[in-house]
């Protein structure tokens, strides 16, 4: 079996939720600290937008936009000789864009799950809103927050459909696991599919029972207390 998916859709999946953790968590607080419900609405949907579309056309919109002759794809290529689409870090943007709803949802609906009056209250005592957010309001949405991380991970690591259209198919550079399933399976190696099925399979269900692991004790810590 060649190593090299595994290898590759690993590093891929680890950058990809470093980024995506971020962005969905400043996204949530974005979002969450909006006062006009319409705003909230419209930028909610924008997030949320990656996770309704088709992969496909997720990665199409990518392609248009960090191709070679795409707006970013060009200025990248032309100014710094960067070449986006088709290379590894195509992988991880579209792991990225098609994960991120993940982590964003799940992050906003555990700070909207916050006792209210733990906010006002560290407001009155002159907090700042950021220090609000990292000591109070991280603290508790904790598990909601693993709980989307988690899930970014494991929606990162099984992108398929915007990986194949923005980063390709590329034998030890862009061939991911999902990737190497589809291919082995095209050409008949039914054998070599099996495994690289076994070897998703087997990551998803010890990042999944992971996560509940941690739920429950992180549900007892707090009965406890």
């Amino acid at each position: 079996m060649d190593f090299s998916p595994i290898i590759i859709s690993m590093k891929t999946a680890a950058v990809t939720i470093l980024i995506t953790f971020v962005l969905g968590l400043l996204a949530a607080r974005g979002v969450f600290y909006r006062k006009k419900e319409a705003s909230k609405i419209l930028w909610d949907g924008i997030f949320t937008m990656p996770l309704v579309l088709p992969p496909t056309v997720a990665g199409f919109f990518l392609l248009y936009i960090f191709g070679s002759y795409g707006p970013v794809g060009s200025f990248f290529r032309d100014v710094f000789g960067i070449k986006i689409a088709f290379s590894w870090g195509a992988t991880v943007l579209a792991a990225v864009v098609i994960s991120f709803p993940l982590m964003y949802r799940s992050a906003r609906g555990a700070l909207e799950q916050i006792d209210q009056d733990l906010i006002f209250a560290a407001r009155t005592l002159g907090m700042s809103e950021w220090s609000i957010f990292f000591k109070i309001m991280i603290p508790n949405a904790l598990p909601g927050i693993i709980s989307g991380g988690v899930l970014a991970f494991a929606r990162g690591l099984g992108e398929f459909g915007a990986t194949a259209m923005i980063a390709g198919n590329i034998p030890g550079k862009t061939r991911t696991l999902p990737l190497a399933v589809y291919s082995e399976t095209a050409a008949g190696n039914m054998d070599e599919a099996y495994q690289y099925v076994m070897v998703i399979v087997a990551i998803c269900f010890v990042m999944v029972v992971g996560m509940n692991i941690y739920l429950v004790w992180e549900k007892k810590k707090q009965s406890e207390g």
